[in-house]
């Protein structure tokens, strides 16, 4: 298994991330606290990309943003292989959006049990 966070499965692209939040071609969930939004790209080169994305409407300090943010990051990285195994065998791309609702910061436990809910639910949806 692999446990790093190349830029690569950074989500950057403002085409993407266009397409994501029109409609139409995403699909999304919520567990608290976290709203998943993803889509399958026709290319790119990590299995999945992730975008993470903390309102500054519910934290004003750009401490607590990064630190949630930072959170989410490791969480995911260490969890991304209940998704990213079964999409390198299958050959195909995702685009992950990670929202964070909530305006309470978390302990990091309780943000990984849901990440790792959110990447079984979207493994679920996409391999049925």
């Amino acid at each position: 298994m692999d446990y790093t966070f190349r830029k690569a499965e950074r989500l950057s692209s403002k085409i993407i991330i266009g397409k994501m939040f029109a409609g139409g071609f995403s699909k999304s969930f919520t567990i608290f606290p976290i709203r998943v939004v993803y889509m399958p790209l026709e290319q790119g080169e990590a299995p999945a990309a992730i975008l993470v994305s903390v309102s500054k409407r519910r934290f004003k300090r750009a401490v607590e943003r990064n630190r949630v943010k930072r959170q989410l990051r490791e969480v995911y990285r260490r969890n991304k292989h209940l998704l990213t195994d079964e999409l390198q065998r299958r050959e195909q791309r995702l685009a992950i959006a990670f929202i964070y609702l909530s305006d309470e910061l978390f302990a990091t436990a309780e943000l990984e049990n849901g990440m790792k809910t959110a990447l079984q639910r979207i493994s679920e949806k996409l391999f049925p």
